[in-house]
């Protein structure tokens, strides 16, 4: 597996060279970049130029893209809602999908392989309803993203409309098989379990989201410093799938210029 670091680490920080450097000697392949803006402002076309050039005369990887969130550039504190793609609010389904669509439009000059996107909020419930609008969204955004090389990926959240089991059906149903899904460990700790997640994904795991937590708050600890057993999981992943990259999304709060580079490497090493 890929060793990938979301640069949702740095996300209290505009996203420049210099942390992309910063990753890059931590031990990262490449980075899942944070569509947050002013983290990420994929609306200026400057920063957008800026990372392309940089990524054409570095090794590191651009291997994916974490679809925004909240529309705006306070990270949700603002009190804006956050992007739906399945709400049952026709405006809000088509703002999110065109907040989405910019974003990804950043693929134009920075070739990210992947695209991960979160179905929903996290009091959706599973429902013929939201069965559909899936549905739609989904076929809408790969036939979006696939010219332009780029991959579309669901992530399990702790909402019912996104437990494993129901994106399974919502893949399934639609016969989306070129969606992969994107396994966030951290959120399937914290309602069906890891070992449930992973048996319910199986082969269609392509990449992992990787961080820590008790079982209750979606903390974003390091690896090994919440209650998840990494030992067991990691064996379970290998022997279900082969997924391309394990990714480090640790929370934007533990960063620590003195010490985030010793972390990072350290978590990788843990989590092989």
């Amino acid at each position: 597996m890929l060793k990938i670091l979301s640069t949702h680490l740095f996300q209290l920080h505009r996203l420049h060279p210099g942390l992309l450097e910063f990753a890059h000697r931590s031990g990262a392949e490449g980075v899942e970049i944070y569509a947050a803006r002013p983290h990420f402002d994929y609306t200026r076309r400057e920063d957008i130029l800026e990372l392309a050039s940089w990524f054409r005369s570095n090794p590191l990887v651009p291997f994916s893209m974490h679809a925004p969130i909240f529309p705006e550039g306070a990270l949700g504190r603002s009190g804006a809602m956050a992007l739906n793609l399945v709400s049952s609010d026709k405006s809000q389904r088509i703002e999110a999908m065109d907040e989405i669509k910019r974003a990804l439009e950043a693929a134009e000059h920075i070739p990210m392989r992947n695209l991960v996107v979160h179905l929903g909020d996290k009091w959706d419930n599973f429902s013929p309803q939201t069965l559909e609008f899936s549905l739609t969204a989904l076929e809408h955004l790969g036939a979006f993203a696939r010219p332009l090389g780029v991959r579309v990926l669901v992530e399990n959240l702790t909402s019912d409309h996104t437990a494993p089991q129901n994106l399974m059906t919502i893949l399934e149903t639609g016969h989306l098989d070129s969606i992969g899904v994107c396994l966030d460990l951290g959120h399937a700790h914290m309602t069906v379990g890891v070992q449930e997640a992973i048996a319910a994904f199986g082969k269609r795991i392509t990449t992992v989201h990787a961080h820590d937590n008790h079982g209750v708050k979606d903390e974003h600890l390091w690896p090994g410093d919440g209650a998840i057993d990494w030992p067991q999981t990691m064996a379970q992943i290998k022997a279900a799938a082969e997924p391309e990259a394990i990714i480090l999304e640790i929370d934007r709060n533990l960063y620590d210029p003195a010490t985030a580079q010793e972390k990072v490497g350290e978590a990788f090493e843990f989590v092989a």
